[in-house]
């Protein structure tokens, strides 16, 4: 098994379902990060945790990864909307569950 499918091992198993009230303080915190649907949470982990910035980069110009806006955290919490995470310190990686 390569490092790079132990790496997408251990991010799929820490990926865990989570009610965005739960996230709050880390949204206070600035460490949240949005991923938009459509994107694999697991796939956009990788590339953080392997530091591949150009791939980030373009993820954010093109608006498909963003730090939670404040209007989108009080829609979040006032839906009860449930969320995929997955930790890459320092950032909680979040994409809304489809219903």
């Amino acid at each position: 098994m390569s490092t790079t499918d132990i790496l997408r091992t251990k991010i799929n198993l820490e990926t865990a379902a989570y009610p965005w009230s739960e996230l709050l303080r880390h949204f206070a915190s600035g460490t949240v990060l949005a991923v938009q649907p459509g994107l694999d949470l697991v796939e956009v982990a990788m590339h953080m945790a392997e530091d591949h910035a150009d791939v980030i980069a373009a993820l954010i110009e093109h608006g498909q990864l963003d730090k939670v806006s404040d209007e989108q955290a009080q829609l979040w919490l006032e839906q009860d909307a449930q969320h995929w995470t997955v930790v890459v310190k320092p950032w909680i990686l979040v994409q809304e569950r489809q219903k």
